[in-house]
């Protein structure tokens, strides 16, 4: 599966794939093949990811277009 929605969160804030890469603790061409879909992302980082760039891991993955992410949670 092809993320082009991590390509373009990580263009939109002027990052490399080295800098999202050293926030995964993970290479550079690892971090490559996750954009590219050439190797599965592990749910550890998409979850870092979602975080990061404050989106669902639903939008990252294409099943939302909603960008932002619910902060309502009941006590």
């Amino acid at each position: 599966m092809h993320f082009q929605r991590l390509k373009d969160l990580r263009e939109d804030m002027d990052l490399t794939q080295a800098k999202i890469a050293e926030l995964l603790h993970t290479s550079q061409t690892v971090y490559s093949r996750y954009e590219r879909g050439f190797q599965t992302i592990p749910v550890e980082h998409l979850l870092i990811l979602a975080d990061f760039y404050g989106v669902s891991v639903d939008y990252i993955l294409g099943r939302t277009n909603v960008k932002e992410v619910s902060r309502n949670i009941k006590k």
